[in-house]
């Protein structure tokens, strides 16, 4: 009879997964997307195997610990394992009885909360609003044509905004966003679509919850909330709704939003859009998907009854070995500058069928992050053409030979 006491047919969750070093030593860091912990794990990399195991088919530490053996041949004491399974259990990386309990409690917490706070206020730019509006606005001084005034006669209907972090995407998103300051500060309505980074292939997710920022809040048009939701079907529209609690691409973009508003609230409908990983690979089209068409035609209804501009908060590349590809030479960031220009022009013609299928004619293979929002906002937008005012390929190692790539285009 076996005497451990650990969880029961351990099942791991979609969690994030990475191989760390630390103090020599080879670690998969896991952590919990939903951020119902602050917790992080560092799992030695030798008992990988044992995570991979924890699919809910077995009963028990003793049972993978068995598996392991047979299937890898390795000989892993089953106390070690019930002590990797109680660590997970204890971080709710589990996906049992006691996570989903504390999913809900969480996701209560968050609804009744009078707004979302800032997840990365103070950490990724200043939670202080004069701070914050200093450096936003050392970035506007320092870029071209920073007065706001446009090439382009009419007020601009969308933005292509990047979701990087500040430090390195500021001057980019100063251009984008100085430039469309006037229509901007007329919108009475945003819809802001940025990359859900842990959503489900093609996963749509809502949230009716208001967006703080330092500045105050943009209250969100629950009626247009409840009218997708209705279209998407209300439990894929808010199963992985705590996302909106820690996600920082529609945030990022709603910073800005509400600095060029001078701290004028406007309404928003945040949509979360995740991975395009099934049109990309060429399993399906896009194009002809029921549920994004439906979407796409109600957003269309939306942004043209109203003063709106639509927002699409996506980067592009991500290259280098911090991403599982090779060092970025000389010659590959001017490869890598190439695909780039083919995506801006596809985005600046407002070919939403082209931009996909240059991404889904090279499977992808430079991890474009902003996807599903550029192609949803083009889509939204339909008859558009663009004018891209800045484009940048910022370092994501402290070697340089991983990049990531982005822009900001007005769409018109």
């Amino acid at each position: 009879m076996n005497s451990l006491k650990g969880p029961r047919f351990p099942a791991l969750r979609a969690v994030e997964a990475k191989p760390v070093s630390y103090d020599g030593d080879s670690f998969i860091l896991l952590r919990d997307p939903l951020k119902l912990t602050d917790k992080v794990l560092l799992a030695p990399r030798v008992l990988g195997p044992a995570l991979v195991l924890c699919d809910g088919s077995r009963e028990d530490a003793g049972a993978i610990a068995a598996a392991l053996a047979v299937r890898f041949g390795m000989r892993i004491d089953a106390r070690i394992i019930d002590q990797l399974l109680a660590a997970l259990d204890d971080a709710f990386l589990l996906d049992n009885e006691r996570f989903v309990a504390e999913k809900q409690r969480v996701i209560e917490a968050f609804r009744s909360a009078p707004f979302r706070p800032p997840a990365i206020a103070g950490a990724s730019y200043p939670s202080d609003p004069g701070e914050l509006r200093s450096m936003l606005q050392s970035y506007v001084d320092a870029a071209p044509d920073s007065d706001g005034v446009a090439s382009q006669p009419a007020a601009p209907r969308g933005i292509v905004s990047p979701h990087i972090d500040y430090p390195r995407g500021g001057p980019v998103y100063a251009q984008v966003w100085a430039r469309a300051a006037e229509a901007v500060r007329e919108a009475d309505l945003v819809i802001l679509l940025g990359t859900d980074h842990y959503g489900g292939d093609a996963s749509i997710t809502l949230t009716r919850q208001n967006y703080a920022t330092p500045l105050g809040v943009l209250p969100t048009d629950r009626e247009i909330v409840d009218d997708l939701a209705g279209i998407i079907g209300s439990d894929a529209a808010f199963d992985g709704e705590l996302r909106h609690r820690g996600e920082h691409s529609i945030e990022l973009a709603a910073v800005w939003l509400h600095y060029i508003r001078d701290g004028h609230p406007c309404e928003i409908v945040p949509v979360l859009c995740g991975s395009f990983s099934r049109f990309t690979r060429g399993a399906s089209n896009a194009g002809e998907d029921q549920a994004i068409t439906a979407l796409v035609d109600a957003l269309k209804s939306y942004a043209e009854g109203r003063n709106a501009i639509v927002v699409a908060a996506g980067d592009l590349s991500h290259v280098g070995p911090a991403f599982g590809g090779p060092p970025v030479d000389f010659a590959g960031r001017a490869q890598l500058m190439e695909s780039d220009r083919e995506l801006i022009d596809c985005i600046c013609a407002g070919d939403a069928p082209a931009f996909l299928s240059a991404i889904t004619r090279v499977e992808d293979r430079n991890n474009v992050c902003g996807v599903s929002p550029i192609y949803l906002a083009l889509k939204t937008l339909g008859e558009c053409h663009g004018e891209n005012l800045a484009y940048d390929r910022c370092p994501a190692d402290e070697e340089g030979t991983s990049l990531v790539s982005i822009c900001g285009t007005l769409l018109y």
